[in-house]
């Protein structure tokens, strides 16, 4: 079945489309970068962030309303289906992410939360190089892969930084404000959201690499 899919012509409009999408991730993560820098900026980052959530949602319709209208596509449908809804669900968890922000009118930000927004950054220019690579990914399957393993890697360092921020948010609050305490949780519990959600993104590439080479 796969010779007979490569004599075919196939749509490739969704390469285009999926890059387009994965540049929202990196704008998503620098206004996110923006927003944890804390004081007068954090309403114009999370505005920011809100934007670029609303493109990355009219580009994955765009997806979908190609792959409905295609014969022939350039991998499996459900895998086409699959990546451009985890790479919306990476800049979704940042608009949850900015309007937990706005909704508790936080400000400033501990280290922890900032290392974490380093690390988001570093995984959406990681996803960004992948994506682009889609397209002619029979010839740069080890790239692909590794950009994946550096992306888990990432993941780990998350868990590794949200648990010591937790730590000392805990140490900060506990014989005072239980209410920033709370607060600090939530925020870093959206914030190692971000990363998880990258993690999925890598994984599914991944999956769609082993499918194809």
């Amino acid at each position: 079945m796969r010779f007979f899919q490569a004599l075919l012509p196939r749509e490739e409009k969704f390469f285009p489309l999926f890059n387009a999408h994965a540049r929202t991730l990196v704008a998503g993560a620098e206004a996110l970068n923006d927003l944890l820098k804390g004081g007068a900026g954090v309403a114009d980052a999370c505005a920011r962030i809100i934007v670029h959530e609303n493109e990355a949602d009219a580009i994955a319709r765009e997806v979908l309303i190609n792959l409905r209208k295609s014969f022939i596509t350039p991998f499996d449908r459900g895998d086409i289906k699959d990546l451009i809804g985890l790479l919306d669900d990476s800049i979704d968890q940042m608009q949850k992410t900015a309007k937990a922000i706005s909704m508790f009118e936080v400000t400033e930000f501990e280290p922890h939360m900032r290392q974490l927004g380093d690390i988001i950054r570093r995984c959406a220019a990681l996803t960004v190089e992948a994506v682009a690579m889609l397209g002619t990914m029979r010839d740069k399957p080890a790239r692909i892969n590794a950009i994946a393993e550096e992306i888990i890697k990432l993941e780990e360092q998350a868990d590794e930084a949200n648990d010591a921020g937790l730590k000392a948010l805990f140490l900060k609050h506990r014989g005072g404000d239980a209410m920033a305490f709370i607060i600090g949780n939530e925020i870093h519990d959206h914030l190692e959201k971000v990363v998880d959600r990258f993690e999925d993104v890598a994984n599914r590439i991944s999956g769609i690499v082993i499918e194809q080479v």
